[in-house]
């Protein structure tokens, strides 16, 4: 059997994404994160994988690993690497559940990147019931913070990926369906700024916002952005009460950037604003993905073969956010990224994905998983 005929149903495929979808997994709610792993982790068992649950650290979930049967089992293969995080918190199905409209499908989490994990398993699921070997070994390794940065589980993917040949990861396609062969450097911040307490009303002159001090510093960040490097504050926490100046604040920062190098400069930019009432603390990185390695393209150009195959353009572009495969795309291992579902909205509460999206990945991927030697 050709795998462009494997019998994928896509209103199974939908009962089965549902289940995953409805199982709520921000990434700061690790046991959270543990309910989704161990759904994954049983339909990666049924679908004939042997499957490890690799306990989390850090205060976050764990992880899935779960190698798929071959005659080569042990020699470096096709790692699929995937989060099973979402930056939804509990509660957001009340306010965008699980439904399909017509040629669209909602739900938290489901672009980004539950959609194209589940995908992947589909393909795998449908290889091995037509009984139809891959040349290479596969392993899936879904993780739990990708969202977060990766803090906790960026040395088991890179070990795990060292392992293998190459490392496809089901991230959401980009607008038309195209593929990553590249991402940018990115690097998260800690901020903190201090004031002088005082009540609010009688002895406000007597105070110190560290309030005002934070909110002059986001101008500042902000204002440093240019088309290579970029910076953004989205997380603020300040003050206990109205009546009272505050004495304390927080924020986060991100940056992004095409090169390595200016992501180094950025960063010591962003260092050289620390001051007496003001403080930063680096924060994770993802190093730089090159665009345009040898081992990526070659993938990339059997992927646009297949594509065509299939009845679609894929193209491929260098990626200004980023997602594990800047870890193995770093390290020089053959990577292709953003394999997932189309959709839009990732990351609001309008998050969907295209329908038809589903069954088209999975032939693609069940297709490279085929093809790759």
């Amino acid at each position: 059997m050709h795998t462009h005929d494997l019998p994928f149903d896509l209103d199974e495929m939908l009962a089965g994404l549902k289940t995953w979808i409805e199982c709520e997994s921000p990434s700061l709610d690790a046991a959270a994160v543990d309910r989704m792993m161990d759904l994954a982790a049983f339909d990666l068992a049924a679908a004939g994988a042997t499957v490890e649950r690799i306990p989390g650290r850090a205060g976050y979930g764990g992880s899935v690993r779960a190698r798929f049967p071959h005659r080569d089992s042990g020699k470096p293969g096709i790692l699929i690497a995937g989060h099973m995080d979402t930056v939804h918190p509990l509660g957001t199905l009340e306010v965008l559940p699980f439904r399909r409209e017509g040629e669209l499908c909602y739900g938290p989490g489901i672009m980004d990147m539950k959609g194209g994990n589940y995908v992947s398993l589909e393909a795998l699921r449908q290889l091995l019931r037509a009984g139809l070997e891959t040349p290479l070994p596969v392993t899936v390794l879904f993780t739990p913070d990708e969202e977060l940065g990766t803090p906790s589980t960026r040395a088991l993917i890179e070990n795990e990926a060292r392992k293998h040949r190459y490392v496809l990861v089901p991230e959401p396609a980009h607008a038309g369906g195209a593929a990553t062969i590249g991402r940018y450097a990115i690097a998260r911040f800690d901020l903190a700024s201090k004031g002088r307490p005082s009540h609010a009303g009688a002895r406000l002159s007597e105070g110190r916002s560290a309030i005002a001090v934070m909110a002059r510093k986001i101008l500042e960040i902000e204002a440093m952005s240019t088309d290579d490097c970029t910076f953004s504050v989205g997380v603020v926490h300040g003050g206990q009460w109205a009546n009272c100046v505050a004495s304390a604040c927080r924020g986060e920062a991100l940056s992004m950037a095409k090169t390595q190098q200016d992501l180094d400069r950025g960063v010591a930019r962003m260092m050289a604003l620390a001051d007496d009432d003001f403080s930063i603390v680096r924060g994770v990185t993802r190093p730089v993905w090159e665009p345009n390695q040898p081992g990526t393209m070659a993938m990339f150009e059997l992927a646009k073969e297949i594509a065509a195959e299939l009845g679609f353009e894929l193209s491929g572009q260098s990626s200004p956010s980023g997602s594990d495969g800047n870890f193995t795309g770093a390290l020089g291992i053959p990577t292709l990224d953003s394999l997932g579902v189309r959709g839009n909205g990732l990351h609001t509460l309008n998050e969907h994905i295209e329908v038809s999206s589903l069954v088209e990945r999975a032939r693609l991927m069940a297709a490279l998983l085929m093809r790759l030697e």
